[in-house]
């Protein structure tokens, strides 16, 4: 399996494959290229998407003198697929196709049977438990065995993006960019005492919400896994931080083992809306949170796979369906959900770990069969579902 560091990106919103994803594009094109005028072809779920997500504006951003066309063509290789024509003194001097495989991750056509260095030997969790056991490591001790010390320093740095989003999303206010008009609520969540709603679930929709709320208009987020699930992890752990106090040394073990989690998920199943549907998002969003919660409160690993299994297994089939391609409903208020789920899933796997059955493995593997049986209108185009129902 890859690094974390390539889980774990650090980008603007709102969306790691319609933002990140093509700005790295952009990048790397102009990296191995010297031309004056570009033209850009989007299609699937990037052409579908791509205004509500701002993928046109980043790209014109990076290239510059650029025309971009959003296909209607339903032949490519992938659901988001961005061919980039590159002339010079008007001539094509290159032509690339590239995809934005999820969370920010990008891949070249021609470079897919490639063999890429792997930092883990260990491809599913039961390898990667029975080797800690036998070890007596803990999952952040596996993480930076393979990893080295370096990554907590990149940790650390994700830990830090984490925690100004919060505090950027708690204190603004106003209506979201574009068409929905969409009020702002981290901060009145906040504030809002006089409600007989638990601290708890205040506090965590607060942070949540801070951080989808950034995203959402186009701040600096950590894809966790992705753009549009980035505000569940770190609302979790923010919470147990505040309240519980626990210090940022065990935070930050707790971003290494949810980053195994995310990983594993990214390596065996998928972590893009656009491939699997938002079970791909939120879903893996939600496990990793709960087994980083599981980990801090518990530390066993039979109790961490059984929190990331029941937050997975319990976002199944869930489609994703962004109201006119904004990443805003259902979006922001999914990842608040969400994140008293994985708290919930890791309190309820501690209680329960005696009676557990379905492994962690076995989940991955069904949501990528359910992704795959997905319709196309659920999977991040915005042509189903609620986006296709709301009127506005």
């Amino acid at each position: 399996m890859d690094s974390i560091r390539n889980l774990y990106n650090i980008g603007h919103g709102p969306s790691s494959s319609h933002a990140i994803g093509p700005e790295r594009i952009c990048k790397e094109i102009l990296k191995n290229y010297e031309g004056d005028y570009y033209k850009v072809i989007l299609y699937g779920s990037l052409s579908l998407t791509g205004v509500g997500h701002l993928t046109d504006k980043i790209i014109k951003t990076v290239l510059g003198n650029v025309d971009i066309e959003f296909s209607n063509d339903q032949h490519y290789d992938h659901p988001n697929t961005m061919d980039i024509f590159i002339y010079k003194n008007n001539a094509l001097i290159g032509q690339e196709r590239y995809f934005s495989i999820g969370g920010g991750a990008i891949l070249r056509k021609g470079d897919e049977l490639k063999e890429k260095p792997h930092i883990y030997p260990h491809q599913s969790f039961q390898e990667i438990k029975d080797y800690c056991k036998a070890n007596q490591w803990a999952l952040h001790d596996y993480v930076y065995h393979f990893e080295g010390d370096a990554i907590k320093t990149y940790l650390a740095e994700v830990w830090k993006v984490m925690e100004d989003a919060i505090d950027l999303g708690l204190h603004t206010e106003g209506f979201l960019p574009g068409e929905l008009k969409v009020r702002r609520k981290a901060k009145s969540l906040l504030y809002n005492q006089k409600s007989k709603v638990s601290i708890e679930l205040r506090l965590v929709s607060a942070y949540a919400y801070a951080v989808s709320e950034v995203n959402a208009s186009g701040g600096l987020v950590v894809t966790a896994p992705t753009c549009g699930s980035s505000g569940i992890l770190p609302s979790v752990l923010y919470y147990l931080k505040d309240i519980y106090k626990y210090n940022d040394k065990i935070i930050i073990n707790a971003l290494a083992t949810a980053g195994i989690i995310g990983n594993l998920v990214k390596h065996n199943g998928s972590i893009s809306g656009a491939e699997a549907g938002c079970q791909a998002e939120v879903g893996t969003a939600c496990s990793m949170a709960a087994g980083a919660y599981a980990a801090i409160e518990n530390g066993d690993l039979d109790v961490i796979e059984y929190a990331a299994e029941i937050a997975l297994e319990h976002h199944l089939g869930l489609t994703c369906d962004p109201i006119m391609g904004y990443v805003q409903i259902p979006c922001i208020e999914r990842n608040a959900v969400a994140a008293h789920r994985a708290i919930n899933a890791g309190e309820l796997a501690q209680l329960l770990i005696s009676t557990s059955l379905i492994s962690f493995d076995t989940i991955v593997a069904t949501m990528k069969e359910t992704g795959n049986d997905l319709l196309a209108s659920y999977r991040e185009t915005s042509a189903g579902g609620l986006a296709k129902k709301y009127k506005k």
